[in-house]
């Protein structure tokens, strides 16, 4: 037996598409379950599994019928149970899935022309690519209907012809970018001789013709059984091979009528001695052999409008002569002489077209040879290549293109609608050490430890909801000691740096934490002895930051820096006539101010050639410090970098954007979109907030307001990033969906936003009054300034 190798795609290759964490989920009938389809997503999803994916399966129980699954099936999908199919999108939302690969063919779901499947797709919140097993020419309406609305609720559509690529563009006005065409695969068939296999079958020394599948009214099999006659008067030794049982869909209204009516017309006929039924599903690999023993392989369907055929493709692939009838998917694979076409519903012409191939041998084995050739570009590991690429796409099209899972609240939707302030999560992921790293959905999670960075954040969270009075004190005193606490142990003498991760057994991580880690400690103890709300603890706060201050000065990180400046800020405004923080500050200050200008340019109004996290801390620090020193060029250069960051962070129709992680935005490259992070819209609203104090511009408060929706819902997504129940946030926000852990980060930030958003909205509700007040001492119904306008200012503003 000769075997040709196949030029299948390197297993590096396919690796490199594989989704980046999760696994690729198939919803499709699934072996052992008899169809077609169920055959075809088994081999794909092993095919799929042998590059190193990781899957799972939903198949599709047929009405009253169970099927033993293999793993990966993990949640079956009833057919006609159109509850079971938004609990199925329930389950694939919460298992970590990257891409949904949905099989589609009208008849194996539920609802009028399979339309319960929407209601599936309508609830995921996960990218789906659609294989299209029938796309018909002329649909009915409902069917019409429904292939529209799964085209708009699908990233991508497969088919698996060139005619279906043309009938959905024309017929359903499917984007020709939203379509891959990617042939039906076959294993890695060996190129043989069919007399090697004959024996096995009992058919040795005779022309064997052969059609397989699951049977049925509409295969036109009784075509080739009335051709047989003629066949058998030029070819005496032909034999017949119908293998495969009766579709469970024919055997559940008619039983077994169009196979006894085959039998009946072959003894009618004289030739029930030349048809042979194997009235069984046949395996994988006895199906191969049947193919080797084959001579000719026929599919004498009755419609034009099949767009793809596993029987078909498999025979092509197995080197077979091939007779069909001219549907769409034959007409393209049979083309350029790998197969013979013959007319619909005509024996005479079957009669005819097998007895040339039989009694031509040279033009027989030629065209084998083409169809076999034709064929290795599609086997199994090619073809899932193709669709990983796919899968890949539909995710990479889904960050840049975000579909909302619902519309997107308007602005003065949440006017009047801000949170409460609740500290019940952050108190649960507060223990007697600190505030630990991370949560699993809302549950800590010990493992991941602590870190500075999140304690810092905690404990400048503290001193905000002490000035926003809204919050029981006892609460906020208890909660500010752990936080200060941890920093104290955190503080490393020696080096004079502040260590950053320590583990649940609290052991340090390591000796010295990153410059950003320090700065934000800064930030942090700089708050608390500016702001001497606690007296008895200020002299220890003020000594911890000057002994921790003097490693700033030589710090790289531009963040780092900002931080520090935040700090200083909060510090001088108690510690003025401190000149080394002064001195300091102005170096920093400088700093940044050097960065900007020889990394500015028209189109690129930033400090560096990257932007990454917590980026708005850059121009708030220089806004905060130019005040202070009553610097124009700071402020100036803050306003102009806040301003361009906004406007690049600003959705078409106005919602917030932030830059995704951990890709983020290099200049000249591609930005990335997601994943989009809390922290990112908590420094925008704090930043915000700061320019509309400095400048007195209130759309600065239309910026801040626009950011601290994000949280609420008005986001790439639709989907609601906090629980204002708990004061818990998720981690953030992918394409598809939210992540549902509920850490540290994200949870101060989130509380960050709403405290400074209350704070704001105190401050403006006091102005406002005041201006009411000037007005009725002075007899006069002047409207106020519109900066004392929360309505104007698009900020939320309580009931």
């Amino acid at each position: 037996m000769a075997r040709t190798q196949t030029p299948d795609a390197s297993l590096s290759a396919s690796q490199m598409l594989l989704p980046r964490s999760g696994r690729i989920a198939f919803v499709s009938t699934y072996l052992p379950r008899p169809c077609g389809i169920a055959t075809f997503t088994s081999h794909l999803n092993q095919a799929i599994e042998q590059v190193g994916a990781k899957t799972l399966i939903i198949p599709i129980n047929d009405p009253d019928h169970e099927y033993d699954y293999p793993a990966p099936g993990r949640f079956t999908l009833d057919q006609n149970d159109i509850d079971s199919y938004r609990r199925a999108a329930q389950f694939l939302n919460m298992s970590h899935v990257d891409v949904v690969s949905l099989q589609h063919e009208f008849g194996i779901f539920g609802g009028p022309a399979g339309s319960h499947v929407l209601a599936l797709l309508q609830e995921l919140q996960i990218p789906v690519v659609t294989t299209l097993h029938t796309v018909p020419a002329e649909p009915k309406p409902q069917q019409r209907d429904v292939l529209i609305e799964l085209a708009a609720l699908s990233d991508r559509l497969v088919v698996m012809s060139k005619h279906a690529v043309k009938f959905l563009r024309e017929i359903y006005n499917v984007p020709a970018d939203q379509i891959d065409l990617i042939p039906h695969g076959i294993p890695d068939f060996p190129f043989v001789d069919p007399a090697f296999y004959k024996d096995q079958f009992g058919v040795a020394g005779r022309h064997v013709l052969l059609t397989f599948g699951l049977l049925g009214p509409n295969k036109g099999l009784e075509y080739v059984i009335q051709a047989l006659p003629e066949i058998v008067a030029r070819h005496e030794n032909v034999v017949y091979l119908i293998v495969g049982r009766t579709h469970p869909y024919w055997i559940e209204r008619e039983g077994e009528r169009y196979r006894l009516t085959l039998q009946r017309m072959a003894r009618e006929l004289g030739v029930d001695d030349k048809v042979v039924f194997f009235n069984r599903f046949v395996e994988d690999r006895e199906l191969m052999e049947f193919l080797g023993a084959a001579d000719i392989y026929i599919t004498p369907y009755l419609s034009k409008d099949q767009i793809s055929s596993g029987t078909l493709t498999w025979a092509v692939g197995a080197g077979k002569a091939v007779i069909s009838t001219p549907y769409w998917y034959a007409q393209e694979l049979l083309d350029d002489g790998r197969g013979v076409l013959v007319p619909f519903k005509d024996a005479r012409a079957i009669a005819r077209a097998v007895k040339e191939l039989l009694g031509d041998e040279a033009r027989r084995h030629a065209m084998r040879k083409r169809a076999y050739l034709f064929s290795r570009d599609i086997t199994w590991p090619n073809i899932a290549h193709r669709y990983l690429k796919a899968f890949a796409l539909a995710r990479e099209l889904r960050a840049d293109r975000p579909r909302p899972r619902r519309a997107l609240p308007q602005p003065e939707q949440h006017r009047g609608a801000l949170p409460q302030v609740v500290l019940d999560h952050l108190c649960v992921l507060t223990d007697d050490t600190g505030l630990l790293r991370h949560a699993r959905y809302s549950v800590p999670d010990y493992d991941s430890g602590y870190a500075t960075d999140d304690n810092a954040r905690a404990l400048i969270l503290m001193g905000l909801l002490t000035e926003l009075g809204e919050v029981r004190s006892d609460l906020i005193d208890r909660l500010s000691r752990r936080y200060l606490a941890f920093l104290l142990h955190a503080f490393d003498e020696g080096s004079g740096r502040f260590r950053n991760y320590l583990r649940y057994d609290r052991t340090w991580a390591e000796q010295i934490g990153s410059e950003d880690c320090h700065g934000r400690a800064l930030w942090a103890l700089g708050r608390l002895a500016g702001h001497p709300d606690k007296p008895a603890l200020q002299e220890l706060v003020a000594d911890l930051f000057n002994r921790a201050l003097p490693a700033a000065d030589g710090f790289e990180s531009l963040r780092a820096a900002a931080f520090t400046l935040l700090g200083l800020d909060e510090y001088l405004r108690w510690f003025g006539g401190d000149l080394l923080a002064q001195q300091l500050r102005r170096r920093l200050a400088h700093r940044l101010l050097e960065a900007y200008r020889q990394n500015a340019t028209d189109d690129w109004c930033w400090f560096e050639d990257t932007l990454t996290y917590s980026n708005a801390r850059l121009p708030q620090a220089l806004l905060v410090t130019g005040q202070a020193l009553s610097d124009a060029s700071l402020v100036e250069v803050g306003v102009k970098t806040l301003r361009w960051l906004a406007d690049l962070q600003r959705a078409e129709d106005g919602h917030f954007v932030p830059i995704g992680a951990p890709g983020y935005y290099r200049r000249g490259g591609e930005r990335a979109r997601f994943d989009q992070l809390p922290i990112e819209a908590a420094s925008m609203v704090a930043a915000t907030l700061t320019a509309a104090r400095i400048t007195g511009d209130e759309s600065w408060m239309r910026d801040a307001g626009c950011a601290f929706e994000w949280f609420l819902g008005r986001n790439d997504i639709g989907a609601i990033v906090c629980d204002p129940a708990t004061g818990a946030c998720y981690d953030g926000l992918h394409p598809e969906r939210v992540n549902v852990n509920q850490g540290a980060e994200a949870t101060v930030a989130y509380l960050l936003a709403l405290a400074q958003m209350r704070l704001a909205d105190q401050a403006l509700r006091t102005t406002g009054t005041r201006h009411a007040e000037r007005r009725a001492e002075s007899g006069t119904v002047a409207p106020a300034p519109a900066e004392s306008d929360p309505q104007r200012a698009g900020l939320a503003v309580p009931d």
